[in-house]
C-alpha cells in the first residue's frame, strides 16, 4: 500500500510475487520421536489414547449458546469424570481462568497419566474486543493489519484461558451465496495466501510456548468454499488442477507460517468426504507438504460420514476418519467409544492409533503444556489484558481500513458535520448487528452504533429513523423515514444484512437486500435528497435500483465494536477510505459463482465485437458491477510510466515492475497499488486477469 500525505509523495510498491508450485516426492511426514512422549504412549491404555484424540464442548466453563447444533450435551459432573479418567484430551468454546485452572488441575493431578488439557475456542475476529469480520479486513489489502488484530485476539483469548483457536478460515470463496464468505479473505488466491500467513503469525506470535501464543488452525481442509450452488455443507465436484491452483495454496501458506493444527472440512470432494479422505489428509497434507501437526475434525464431521453414505455406522466412521488422518474427533464422542473396540477386534492397527496420539502430544509439548500446564490460566492477565483502550483503538483503525467506497458521484462524501443529516435504516442505531457472525465472547454493550459515532464526531443536527426491520416492514416506518429525509440536507441509509444472515448455515439463493429495506430505499430516494448508502454484509451483494444508483455507496461489511466511530471517521472525512473489494459485486444474483480471475472461453465478449453467440447471460453482462480490487478514495492519484527490469519474465526467476504514483488531490489518501498479469498463450487455459 502506498500512503501519501497530501500532494507530497513517497512511493513503495509491493514486490510482485509469482509462486511456482512443485510436486514433492511423496514421503509421509511424521513428528520426531520424543522419549517423554514415547514413554507416555507405552503406558497408555487404548481408552486413554482415544481420550487424547477426543475434544468435547466445554460445559464446565459455560459455552455460549447457539454456536453449534445441539448434540450430546454432557453434565458437568460427567465431563469432569471423563477428564479424570483420561477420556478427554481437549475442551472447546469455554473461557475463564478460575474454572479453567480447576479443569486443568483435575487433568494433571487426578488423572492417571497427568496429561494436560488443551483448551480451544472459535476466536475468529476478536475475543472481547471485536474486530471487523475477516472478509472486511481483507478489504484493507493490508496483511499486516490482520496480523496485528490476530495478535490482540490472541492476547485477550489466552488471558481468558484459551490455548487454541479454530482460525483462520482460509477457504477461497467465489460464490457469494455461501454464508461463510464472511470468514475468509475472498475470491483471490494471492490475497488469500497473504492473509492466511499473516493471521497465523498474529495468533501464534514468535514463540508457541509463550503465555500469549494462540495455536492457529487453518480451515476447512479442503475446498469448502467450492460447495455446489453456494449451499453450506454441500458436495464439491472439482478438478485436481483447481484444487492445487486455487484451494490448496492458502493452506500451504498458513502451514509455512507455522500452523501446527488443521481442521478437516464437512464437504466431500468428488464423492469422498474430506474427513474420510486418506489422499487429502495423509498423502497431500503429510506426504507432499510435510505437515507435522495434527488434524481435528470439524464439529461431528466424523459421525457425518454415515449420512454421507461413506460409513455404515459409528464404528465404521471412526475407523475411516482416523485411518484417513483425522487425529482428533470433535464432540461426537466416536473416537472414545469406538477406537478401543476397533483395536481390540484387530480392525484398526495400534500403530495408527499411536501415531495420532503422538501428533497430539507433540503439539501439546510444542505449546509448553507439559512443563507449564497452567500456561494461559493467569488471573492477573485475565483482569488486566482484555478489552484495553489500545485494543479498541486498533479495532477502530481496522474498521476504517476495511471500508470500501464503491461510488461517490459529485464528491458527495465526505459530509459536512454541520449539515442536517437524516440517518435512516434498521442498522443506523443498532448494536445487535455490528459484530457479524462468529463472535462468541464480545459484548453488545461495548459496541458503538453509527448514531453514537456521528454524535461522538460532533454532528449535532441528526435525525434518526429506523424505517424498517431487517427482514420485515415496520408499520409507519417508511412514512416517518420520508418525512425525516425531506427535512434534512443529506440522507445516510444504513441498510444490509443482519449478522445472522451471514456465516455458517446462512446460504442465500438471492444476495440482494431484503425487500422491506429495498422498498425503504426507493421511497427515500424519491425525495431527491442527496443519498449515501451504507451496506452492512458478510458477502458481496447484488444491488438494485436506489441502492445501486445512490449518489454514494459504501461497503462497510460488519466492522465490529468500533463500527460507529470508524464509519463517522470515513463519512466526515477525518480519514479517507482506502479499502478495496476482496470479492466482486455482481449485477445479478444469478451470476454466481462470479470472480474476476475466471478463465476465458472460445467466445468471450470482446469490446467492439458483436455480443451475439458470446459468453454472457441474456439479462446481464459477463462482468461485475464492482470487480475485485475496486475502491475509491477522497483524493486522486496519477500513475506514471510503468517500467520493467527485463523485457520478459524468466521461468524460474522474477522481474521488477516500477511506477511513480503521485497524489494529485488536495487530501491525504492511501492508494493500493495493484498489478495484474495474464499468460496469454499456455498449454492449459489461464485466467483472463
Amino acid at each position: 500500500m502506498f500512503r501519501s500525505t497530501g500532494p507530497r509523495l513517497t512511493v513503495s510498491l509491493f514486490p510482485l510475487l509469482l509462486p511456482l508450485f512443485f510436486m514433492t516426492a511423496l514421503a509421509r511426514a511424521e513428528v520426531p520421536l520424543d522419549p517423554h512422549i514415547e514413554a507416555l504412549i507405552s503406558r497408555m491404555t487404548s481408552e486413554e489414547k482415544a481420550g487424547q484424540l477426543t475434544i468435547l464442548q466445554d460445559e464446565f466453563r459455560n459455552t455460549p449458546p447457539g454456536v453449534n447444533p445441539e448434540f450430546k450435551r454432557r453434565q458437568i459432573s460427567e465431563l469432569l469424570a471423563d477428564v479424570r479418567a483420561g477420556k478427554v484430551g481437549a475442551l472447546f468454546n469455554g473461557q475463564g481462568v478460575t474454572l479453567g485452572r480447576e479443569a486443568q488441575r483435575i487433568a494433571i493431578e487426578e488423572s492417571r497419566l497427568k496429561i494436560p488439557l488443551l483448551f480451544g475456542a472459535d476466536v475468529i475476529h476478536g475475543f472481547r474486543t471485536v474486530f471487523p469480520i475477516p472478509l472486511a479486513e481483507a478489504a484493507s489489502f493490508e496483511p499486516e493489519l490482520a496480523r496485528r488484530t490476530a495478535r490482540v485476539a490472541a492476547i485477550e483469548a489466552t488471558a481468558a484461558g484459551i490455548h487454541w483457536t479454530f482460525a483462520p478460515m482460509v477457504d477461497i470463496a467465489r460464490d457469494q451465496r455461501w454464508g461463510r464468505v464472511a470468514e475468509g479473505a475472498g475470491e483471490d488466491v494471492y490475497l488469500g495466501k497473504l492473509f492466511a500467513a499473516a493471521r497465523v503469525r498474529g495468533f501464534q506470535g514468535d514463540d508457541l510456548r509463550a503465555e500469549d501464543s494462540l495455536l492457529a488452525t487453518p480451515k476447512h481442509f479442503a475446498a469448502y468454499g467450492a460447495v455446489t450452488g453456494g449451499m453450506d455443507y454441500n458436495t464439491v465436484e472439482i478438478s485436481q488442477q483447481t484444487l492445487r491452483e486455487v484451494h490448496f495454496p492458502p493452506f500451504q501458506a498458513a502451514f509455512a507460517a507455522g500452523a501446527l493444527t488443521a481442521m478437516s472440512a464437512f464437504n466431500d470432494i468428488n464423492g469422498v468426504p474430506a474427513s474420510g479422505s486418506y489422499w487429502l489428509q495423509t498423502q497431500v497434507l503429510r506426504g507432499e507438504w510435510n505437515f507435522r501437526g495434527f488434524v481435528v475434525g470439524d464439529y461431528t464431521a466424523d459421525l457425518e460420514l454415515i449420512r454421507h453414505g461413506y460409513a455404515a455406522n459409528g464404528s465404521d466412521a471412526a475407523r475411516i476418519a482416523l485411518a484417513a488422518g483425522v487425529d482428533m474427533s470433535m464432540h461426537s464422542g466416536l473416537y472414545i467409544s469406538e477406537l478401543p473396540k476397533l483395536v481390540a477386534a484387530g480392525e484398526l492397527p495400534m500403530a495408527v492409533l499411536d501415531q495420532a496420539v503422538r501428533r497430539v502430544l507433540y503439539v501439546k509439548k510444542a505449546l509448553g503444556l507439559f512443563e507449564n500446564p497452567y500456561r494461559s490460566l493467569d488471573a492477573n492477565r485475565e483482569a488486566n489484558q482484555i478489552g484495553l483502550p489500545a485494543h479498541r483503538d486498533l479495532a477502530r483503525e481496522a474498521a476504517r481500513k476495511s471500508v470500501v467506497l464503491l461510488r461517490n458521484e459529485r464528491n458527495l462524501l465526505p459530509l459536512d458535520k454541520a449539515a442536517h443529516i437524516a440517518l435512516i435504516g434498521p442498522l443506523g442505531d443498532d448494536r445487535k448487528n455490528l459484530f457479524g457472525p462468529w463472535t462468541l465472547f464480545g459484548l453488545d454493550e461495548n459496541s458503538v452504533t453509527l448514531k453514537q459515532g456521528l454524535i461522538n464526531a460532533g454532528v449535532t443536527r441528526l435525525s434518526v429513523e429506523q424505517g424498517s426491520e431487517i427482514e420485515t416492514a415496520l408499520e409507519g416506518g417508511i412514512e416517518a423515514a420520508v418525512a425525516a429525509a425531506k427535512n434534512a440536507d443529506v440522507v445516510v441509509l444504513a441498510l444490509g444484512e443482519g449478522e445472522r444472515m451471514s456465516g455458517e448455515a446462512q446460504s442465500r439463493t438471492s444476495i440482494e437486500i431484503p425487500a422491506p429495506q429495498q422498498a425503504l430505499a426507493e421511497a427515500v430516494a424519491a425525495t431527491g435528497k442527496p443519498l449515501v448508502v451504507l451496506l452492512s454484509s458478510g458477502r458481496a451483494l447484488a444491488l438494485k435500483g436506489a441502492l445501486r444508483d445512490a449518489d454514494a455507496v459504501v461497503a462497510n461489511w460488519f466492522l465490529g465494536g468500533e463500527a460507529g466511530n470508524a464509519l463517522a471517521d470515513i463519512l466526515l472525512g477525518t480519514h479517507s477510505p482506502s479499502g478495496r473489494l476482496p470479492v466482486s459485486f455482481p449485477f445479478e444474483s444469478g451470476q454466481q459463482p462470479y470472480f474476476y480471475n475466471h478463465r476465458s472461453t472460445g467466445r468471450p465478449v470482446v469490446p467492439g465485437e458483436t455480443t451475439e453467440f458470446k459468453t454472457q447471460y441474456r439479462e446481464a453482462r459477463n462482468a461485475a458491477l464492482y470487480s475485485f480490487g475496486h475502491g475509491l478514495t477522497y483524493t486522486t492519484f496519477t500513475y506514471g510510466e510503468v517500467t520493467l527490469s527485463a523485457p520478459s519474465l524468466p521461468w524460474d526467476g522474477g522481474l521488477q515492475v516500477s511506477a511513480r504514483i503521485t497524489n494529485t488531490g488536495a487530501r491525504d489518501g492511501e492508494e493500493v497499488v495493484q498489478l495484474y498479469i495474464r499468460d496469454r498463450v499456455a498449454s492449459i487455459t489461464r485466467p483472463v486477469r
